[in-house]
């Protein structure tokens, strides 16, 4: 197999240097060059035809933004973004998730070097991922497809139904895309995405903008309610408890699971346990496994269980395992999720089996 060629957009000396160094510690990669600014990268990208691009987002001449989704809609390629760990960093950042980048790295604010030095096990992670990856450009929802959705079919919306869903690389926009088309008066969604602490409040509020529902970042011992979706914080993990025959969001400092923190297994095991068969889960587009023994474990627990399909995902990492395990009851494409979510959860209401009833799996047991 050959290796992934990398060109590295950059405006500082230095940042090109260590990226060139750490990705140069992969046989597999070969960095083909290094631009100072975008319409550089332009003329490099004609003559090098590289597979995936490290992208910075402030730049002279032309600002990254602009010049990815120039690129999306000009020459489509797989983009891991580099970005500033800032508030305003986060936004811009996620902006280019919506453009079409695939994936981000974030770059420290102070000692660069030893900073990037620690990422590079991820750098080198992302590249390889972004390489396989599908570059989407994103479509938008159209209006009447979502008007169906919301007036269509005649829906049971109880409050004991909850949806999980889980996601990592991609999902910011699969997530995205369920949501737009999610009624005001849907049940009451939990959604883990693998994000970065200072990421997960801009995502939410950028979620809530585009959704029917209220979508917010989910804080410790909030009520659970229809129509609302909340968002695991960056460094958290959620689950769901029940408590006085009402839902609530709890966040725990658990140590990372699948080396995640929020990790979607962690909140699929806390669903399975408390809303058993009034739960629907679903896992979106992501790399890695977790989430897919948790999902096992709603379906074990009575719950209905999606998996987006290999052809609509950025990276069927997360998916795959799930469908490879019999986690998931259907495999939808992404266009499908929130329809599918919306009829399986109009069902009756199916009595809540006992938490002691239903006995969790070991976080080892594949089986």
């Amino acid at each position: 197999m050959s290796a992934i060629r990398v060109l590295i957009v950059d405006d500082s000396a230095l940042m090109r240097q260590l990226l060139t160094e750490l990705l140069s510690r992969d046989s597999g990669i070969e960095v083909v060059g290094g631009a100072p600014d975008p319409l550089i990268a332009r003329e490099m990208i004609k003559l090098l035809n590289p597979d995936v691009l490290t992208l910075d987002i402030e730049m002279p001449r032309m600002d990254g933004l602009t010049f990815l989704e120039n690129l999306m809609r000009l020459r489509p390629m797989p983009v891991v973004m580099v970005s500033s760990l800032t508030e305003s960093g986060a936004e811009v950042t996620l902006q280019a998730l919506e453009l079409g980048a695939i994936d981000f790295i974030t770059k420290p604010k102070i000692d660069l070097a030893q900073g990037m030095n620690v990422a590079a096990e991820e750098l080198i992670e992302k590249i390889r991922m972004a390489a396989r990856a599908r570059v989407r450009q994103r479509q938008p929802v159209p209006a009447a497809v979502v008007r169906a959705v919301k007036t269509g079919v005649h829906l049971c919306r109880p409050t004991e139904k909850v949806i999980a869903l889980g996601a990592s690389t991609g999902g910011t926009e699969a997530i995205r895309d369920v949501l737009e088309q999610m009624p005001a008066d849907a049940p009451a969604m939990l959604i883990t995405q693998h994000i970065p602490a200072m990421f997960s409040k801009p995502f939410a509020e950028r979620m809530n903008r585009s959704s029917a529902m209220t979508v917010c970042q989910a804080e410790d011992g909030q009520p659970v309610l229809p129509g609302h979706a909340y968002i695991a914080p960056g460094d958290k993990h959620l689950l769901l408890v029940r408590e006085a025959g009402r839902y609530l969001c709890r966040l725990s400092d658990a140590p990372p699971e699948n080396r995640h923190r929020p990790s979607v297994d962690t909140l699929f095991r806390s669903v399975a346990l408390h809303a058993g068969h009034n739960a629907v889960g679903a896992i979106l587009t992501g790399m890695g496994e977790d989430g897919a023994r948790g999902l096992l474990m709603l379906r074990d627990a009575g719950a209905r269980t999606l998996a987006q399909d290999e052809a609509s995902c950025v990276v069927w990492g997360m998916p795959g395992a799930a469908v490879r395990l019999g986690a998931a009851e259907e495999v939808v494409a992404l266009r499908d999720v929130a329809s599918r979510l919306l009829l399986l959860t109009s069902e009756p209401i199916r009595r809540i089996p006992p938490v002691q009833a239903l006995r969790p799996r070991a976080a080892n047991d594949f089986t």
